[in-house]
């Protein structure tokens, strides 16, 4: 599966920013994820959608803030990011992977297979 991520822009802090992930084909079997990577940090799980449980989880640092939404209809994932803080700045991606991972490893990178172009969100005033 083919991955296009956008959404991305400049927002000054306690704004708002949904991100979209578009496929390039059904999602169904996918596990889907979102990942950021600040400037010289490493890239870090932000939320994911296991497809064997049909669960959303959420790292700490976005919980309760952002929202991870899946719409088959139209083979994409959303990501609306409330409550913007500066620490938020990075690059986003989406990623997904067909392989039934347990859920402890469902925020590493090293777990998804398909990732698509990132997006850049930008929290300033």
């Amino acid at each position: 599966v083919q991955l296009q991520a956008s959404g991305g822009g400049l927002v000054q802090p306690g704004g708002s920013l949904r991100l979209s992930c578009a496929a390039s084909g059904s999602l169904d079997g996918y596990t889907i994820a979102w990942f950021r990577q600040a400037p010289g940090k490493e890239r870090e799980g932000v939320s994911y959608f296991r497809h064997t449980t049909r669960a959303t989880v959420y790292a700490a640092s976005v919980k309760g803030r952002f929202t991870m939404s899946r719409h088959n209809a139209e083979n994409t994932v959303s990501l609306q990011m409330n409550s913007l803080e500066p620490e938020d700045t990075a690059v986003y991606y989406c990623a997904a992977t067909r392989t039934s991972w347990i859920s402890g490893v469902l925020l590493k990178p090293t777990s998804y297979d398909f990732w698509g172009q990132e997006t850049l969100v930008t929290v300033s005033s």
